[in-house]
């Protein structure tokens, strides 16, 4: 299955946001980005329209569509050189399909920022960078045995042209994912499971305070969204855990009173779902109604295929 890694500085709120997403109950603590093996947990989409078909035709089996979540460690500045958990940490980043970073926008004495200061744009950088550096890292790794061969062959010198195409696009602090490709340079892209060519959303960790508050650090967050096409969700982690605890109709009062119009759970697992160019149909009937996810693009043909594999 395909899934999305959630990444960001450590004391972020990762876990917090995964915890929102997927009501694990993952350990939340200022500490618990010191840990190696990431938690991981399968929700369902939500979508009203599968909700209605499920209360008309009351089958005896429901499956709505899936999508997997992965909890992975605090990306320290400096990881690409071993810092923090270092490769163990980058490497779990390349098993993701698409990544959610999550950006901390609250200030909390007791959890003290690594920066030391709040800065949302600033932290986004810090790791965005460190995808970049990696990436080199990979570059420089094959294009250095490519130069070690006496007779590369033409697709090694092919790959070799591409390569430096793509390290001079990093250098330019740019991720592959913005670098214009043609179908058989994606392929052979893809081959490296470069970090920076993953699909990306931006998640703006929040707190109760911010609902209605001053937050002089939106503008820029927006403008580099809008140029980096970036998709942001904007997520009061804390708050949304405390309400998941709530039962339906106390939770609708309490968003109501904030003002908060729909969880932002259902957003960013809709936003994740989409992020992974991942679509979904229904059949429905007294003994099932179940969405059947295909890839963005599919035919008719290849989703009746789905069916009937």
């Amino acid at each position: 299955m395909l899934n999305c890694g959630i990444t960001g500085l450590p004391l972020s709120g990762k876990s917090t946001i995964f915890n929102v997403i997927t009501r694990a109950g993952a350990e939340v603590k200022p500490y618990a980005g010191g840990k190696t093996d990431p938690n991981r947990a399968v929700v369902s989409v939500p979508d009203e329209r599968f909700d209605k078909l499920v209360e008309i035709y009351q089958p005896k089996k429901i499956t709505p569509a899936p999508v997997e979540f992965v909890d992975l460690a605090g990306l320290s500045r400096d990881a690409s050189k071993g810092a923090g958990l270092g490769n163990s940490f980058l490497s779990f980043v390349a098993e993701s399909e698409a990544l959610i970073q999550v950006v901390r926008c609250f200030d909390n004495p007791e959890v003290p920022h690594p920066e030391e200061t709040v800065d949302p744009v600033r932290d986004w950088k810090i790791v965005e960078t460190e995808l970049i550096l990696r990436d080199l890292s990979v570059i420089e790794n094959r294009l250095g045995k490519i130069h070690d061969k006496k007779k590369p062959s033409p697709e090694e010198q092919a790959e070799k042209i591409l390569l430096e195409r793509c390290r001079d696009h990093l250098f330019e602090e740019m991720p592959l994912r913005e670098m214009a490709l043609t179908p058989d340079e994606a392929r052979i892209v893809r081959g490296f499971t470069f970090l920076t060519l993953k699909p990306e959303l931006v998640v703006l960790n929040m707190d109760e305070s911010q609902v209605s508050g001053d937050m002089p650090w939106m503008e820029g967050m927006e403008k580099l969204a809008a140029d980096r096409g970036l998709s942001l969700v904007k997520l009061f982690g804390r708050m949304e855990m405390e309400i998941a605890d709530l039962d339906v109709s106390e939770q609708a009062e309490f968003m109501s009173e904030l003002g908060i119009n729909e969880p932002g759970r259902e957003r960013l697992i809709r936003e994740a779902y989409s992020l992974l160019g991942l679509i979904y149909f229904f059949t429905v009937g007294k003994e099932e109604v179940k969405a059947w996810t295909i890839r963005e693009g599919s035919s008719a043909v290849e989703a009746a295929g789905v069916i009937h594999s």
